[in-house]
């Protein structure tokens, strides 16, 4: 189980960098993809900054705690994806639904389950306490 677990989280964490990364790089192609179409140089430096980071620090939180087994970073994903589930769900309620829209909440809620799975699964590393 917990082979599974950290080989879910480091190749979802690798497809989060590999999008991240994608942002920074070609942020039109993928930025399509995901309804965003910015008519200024502000919103590409939006697109740039905010997306780029949150997928980067998703994916590298991710891989991080696979590899590691450190099961503590795994709440940064969880958390993320947590709130981006909020505000899709809140979008669809105040603007409505789209195509494909249960897909991409579905993913993110899966974030959420794997990451939070690997924070119970996976060891905690103890901070220990300086005396002196």
């Amino acid at each position: 189980m917990r082979l599974i677990l950290t080989a879910l989280l480091f190749v979802g964490g690798l497809l989060f960098v590999f999008y991240g990364l994608s942002f920074l790089i070609v942020p039109a192609s993928i930025g399509a993809g995901f309804g965003l179409q910015p008519a200024t140089a502000m919103g590409w430096a939006t697109i740039r900054a905010d997306m780029t980071a949150f997928f980067i620090v998703c994916g590298v939180c991710m891989m991080v705690g696979a590899w590691k087994r450190s099961g503590d970073v795994l709440l940064v994903p969880a958390l993320l994806c947590g709130i981006a589930v909020i505000g899709r769900a809140v979008s669809a309620f105040a603007d409505g639904a789209y195509d494909g829209f249960w897909l991409t909440m579905l993913i993110e809620a899966a974030v959420v389950a794997v990451s939070l799975a690997g924070h119970r699964l996976l060891p905690h590393h103890q901070v220990e306490e300086i005396t002196g």
